[in-house]
């Protein structure tokens, strides 16, 4: 969806207030090379609601549409502001993550948006056998509010495949947010996001685990986005 930040937040709040079932994935430049890999994941992306994050979704926009995205909706931006700007207290429940980020976070919402109640967390380290006990955990609380913080494509597959499971109102896959909100990274400056670097500013703060997405992965998504232009 092409929508701006107030938007995007208008969407999730008329979707709280209509107890309409919403699932919202935050798609970057890796998001959408995963799903040019991985049909299988493409076609989950395509049973949720896609908003646009950072310079590479928009780049491709660009290069295939003729337009820019109106807003950057990174997570790590759009979560506080929806936290910040929907008024209706909001049931929320956070998970994913390790355990001591997640209470992090949990510590920081609560003392920064005291106008919604964080009803439960779950870390996201957990086999496959504990999913029903984990997908039951979440309803048992009814959440407005569903972060889910595992990664993707592992957050948007457990949204989709979960999604008859949980009585979550609105469930959004938010990749590192809980690491930035808890303190446990830190954000680039603002300099450098306005310059579109933020990923380099990340590479530099994790070579080790985050190399093969941005040194591999940003040539083959420009190469991917090319060869669709050439197709169009």
């Amino acid at each position: 969806m092409r929508l701006d930040r107030s938007a995007a937040v208008d969407l999730v709040q008329t979707s709280v207030l209509g107890r309409h079932k919403t699932a919202i994935a935050i798609c970057n430049a890796h998001t959408i090379l995963t799903a040019f890999d991985d049909p299988s994941f493409a076609d989950i992306l395509q049973q949720m609601t896609l908003l646009n994050d950072g310079t590479g979704a928009n780049l491709a926009s660009l290069v295939l549409h003729g337009q820019a995205f109106p807003d950057n909706l990174n997570g790590t931006d759009l979560i506080p502001s929806l936290l910040k700007s929907i008024q209706v207290p909001m049931r929320v429940f956070l998970l994913g993550a390790r355990e001591e980020v997640l209470q992090r976070t949990r510590q920081a919402i609560e003392q920064d948006y005291p106008q919604h109640q964080v009803v439960g967390c779950r870390n996201g380290y957990f086999p496959p056998e504990e999913n029903e006990a984990v997908c039951a955990q979440i309803s048992s609380v009814n959440p407005d509010l569903l972060l889910v913080a595992m990664g993707n494509p592992a957050q948007e597959r457990f949204i989709v495949e979960n999604r008859d499971r949980i009585d979550a109102t609105v469930c959004i896959g938010v990749g590192a947010l809980f690491d930035f909100m808890s303190g446990s990274v830190v954000r680039a400056p603002k300099a450098v996001q306005a310059l579109g670097l933020e990923w380099l500013f990340r590479l530099l703060q994790e070579p080790t685990r985050l190399w093969k997405r941005y040194v591999v992965g940003i040539p083959r998504f420009l190469l991917a986005i090319n060869r669709l232009r050439s197709k169009t």
